[in-house]
């Protein structure tokens, strides 16, 4: 552990490299099935347990979802929830939201389930009290740190969230206190973009100003 009081000095290429690795940090859907060498997720793993929580709480759990018949049945959730969603639209927009490819969950070769124990000990509920939910956020900010680790070794990541939360928590038997936060398949990419899938293939554009979600008071 470095406990060294002088912090290291990030240069200007280490910030440009920064910035180009969040710029190629994509939502992956389609998967290589070749397996990722042994120990990796493991790896990046440990380097998402590095990121900051609420009052030290780490409330992330990591699931490996390895079994063939848990991955099976977490794909025939996705199916259901895909179909329900997709009856939310209508004309063209259901037209290209069937035309999506919205999960890698046939072909990625490592699934983990990413969840937030609401009850850790850990912290002693400090920063939780009028926020619980910074809970979940620190979660969240763990799957983005293990995004960017994973994409910094040319691994691919995608978040699905079309899934019954309720039901991924039976296929996987985890705690009744646990929280589906997201559901990551992992493997490497057979595409390299920087912009988004959704915005290549006409779903939504990605907004340019970014002064549209700065306000001042």
């Amino acid at each position: 552990m470095n406990n060294a009081s002088e912090p290291p000095a990030f240069d200007a290429d280490f910030r440009a490299a920064l910035k180009n690795l969040i710029r190629w940090r994509r939502d992956v859907r389609r998967f290589h099935t070749t397996p990722l060498p042994a120990g990796m997720v493991e790896r990046l793993l440990r380097i998402a347990a590095l990121s900051p929580s609420v009052g030290n709480a780490q409330p992330w759990r990591f699931v490996r979802v390895v079994d063939p018949v848990r991955r099976q049945a977490v794909h025939a959730d996705f199916i259901v929830c895909n179909s329900e969603a997709l009856s939310g639209y209508s004309g063209r927009q259901a037209e290209r939201y069937a035309s999506l490819k919205l999960s890698g969950l046939t072909d990625a070769p490592d699934h983990v389930a990413v969840y937030c124990d609401e009850e850790t000990g850990s912290g002693h509920g400090l920063g939780c009290r009028t926020m619980p939910e910074t809970l979940r956020y620190s979660v969240v900010g763990a799957i983005q740190t293990f995004w960017l680790a994973a994409r910094a070794q040319g691994v691919g990541v995608g978040w699905v969230s079309i899934l019954d939360p309720d039901n991924i928590a039976r296929i996987l038997k985890v705690p009744e206190a646990w929280t589906l936060v997201g559901y990551l398949c992992v493997g490497w990419p057979v595409e390299e973009h920087t912009d988004p899938e959704l915005e290549r293939h006409g779903w939504q554009a990605r907004e340019r100003d970014v002064r549209r979600f700065i306000i001042e008071r």
